[in-house]
């Protein structure tokens, strides 16, 4: 492939979208759609879509992959995560990083994991949940389309040095 995700020197970082899921409602598992327009305000046809920092969320396979060896069947959207990605650590990029998905879409990281007011589903049946402390929020700069298989590349060049770090502690209250 040529490209990995390790972050060496001169080599990009370099994921894959894996689902790409949308709800109508927010606190719904989302459904993936395959393919999705990305406005300003987010995915087309998402509840979370509008003026707020938290416009599209991300959460990699590996993170899912976690709850799945704890024995809970889930998968993509099951997290209400609207991009599910692979070969990225997600959580380790900062606020302020720029991720180019596909050909179009530009999104700028805005926050590192997120506060669990209400104990979802998921921690009750396996005393855990993985979006709380490795997903990741983003605003879109530029539309576009999104579809499942994607490349996600972290944009070192537009990526800001320094940026406010939003960053929440698993399930805090």
């Amino acid at each position: 492939m040529g490209e990995n995700s390790s972050g060496s020197p001169g080599r990009p970082l370099v994921g894959t979208v894996v689902s790409v899921n949308i709800s109508r409602h927010k606190g719904e598992r989302k459904k993936n759609v395959g393919t999705c327009r990305v406005t300003r305000l987010g995915l087309e046809g998402d509840g979370h879509s509008g003026e707020w920092h938290r416009q599209i969320s991300l959460l990699a396979q590996e993170s899912i992959r976690k709850m799945v060896d704890l024995g809970l069947d889930v998968g993509p959207g099951d997290f209400a995560e609207n991009i599910t990605t692979q070969g990225l650590d997600l959580i380790s990029l900062p606020v302020g990083t720029k991720l180019q998905l596909g050909e179009e879409v530009l999104l700028e990281v805005t926050q590192r994991g997120k506060v669990c007011h209400d104990r979802c589903a998921i921690f009750y049946q396996a005393g855990d949940c993985v979006m709380p402390r490795e997903g990741i929020f983003a605003r879109v700069l530029a539309e576009g389309e999104v579809k499942v298989g994607d490349k996600i590349v972290v944009d070192r060049e537009r990526t800001l040095k320094h940026g406010k770090e939003i960053r929440y502690s698993h399930h805090q209250r």
